[in-house]
């Protein structure tokens, strides 16, 4: 977890194993040369830069990243005309500026992806964006290990997303993250895309929001 730009947003760079030699980058929304220094101290090759949502801190570096690594970009379908033009989205003065980036590649929830040793279900989990999506992780033959999902802006230690940019809605978060919690279990670990690193259970059991979650199922 690398935490990048002026609003402490964090970068995931994923690896099977410590001898790896392919990774993936999450969200790579700002501080393009440190992460590029991150990649490189692991002498692996970036194999593609997955997007959960195109909120400009989370995507400020795909550009130069994806340009410097010839790593392609895997970005939410309905999102794809900010990724575009990201400077038409950034909705306070101040940030920026940041380069925008045609995606290579697409996704809207339900694909299954194997990328650098993975096995990923991307998952679509709208209300923080309109097209925003989870990713989750798992290695073919390492079941026991479980399941990491890449959460974004949907769940947060403590919190959840905030629904009041455009195309945010609460209702439709509370679904998602719903979802979420009836599909995986308790010790499922959770990397938000702010604050700390979580888990399913510990949100079920601590997090305000989602006080009216139905129980884990035994």
């Amino acid at each position: 977890m690398l935490t990048v730009g002026p609003v402490q947003e964090n970068c995931y760079l994923l690896r099977t194993g410590a001898d790896a030699d392919t990774a993936l980058i999450v969200d790579p929304g700002d501080e393009p040369d440190r992460l590029l220094a991150a990649i490189a101290e692991t002498g692996a090759r970036l194999e593609a830069i997955l997007l959960t949502h195109t909120h400009f801190d989370h995507i400020g570096a795909v550009a130069p990243v994806a340009r410097a690594t010839g790593a392609p970009v895997w970005c939410p379908q309905l999102e794809t005309r900010v990724l575009a033009d990201i400077m038409s989205y950034v909705p306070w003065p101040g940030f920026g500026p940041f380069e925008s980036w045609n995606a290579e590649h697409t996704v809207g929830g339900g694909e299954h992806l194997q990328l650098a040793g993975f096995d990923i279900d991307v998952l679509f989990t709208p209300g923080h964006s309109p097209g925003h999506v989870t990713y989750a992780f798992s290695v073919p033959g390492q079941e026991e290990a479980g399941t990491v999902l890449a959460s974004g802006d949907v769940l947060f230690e403590g919190s959840i997303g905030r629904t009041d940019l455009p195309g945010g809605d609460l209702a439709t978060l509370l679904r998602s993250i719903a979802g979420l919690a009836e599909r995986y279990d308790d010790e499922t670990p959770v990397l938000p895309g702010h604050m700390g690193v979580t888990t399913i259970g510990r949100e079920r059991a601590t997090n305000p929001f989602l006080q009216d979650l139905p129980a884990a199922s035994a």
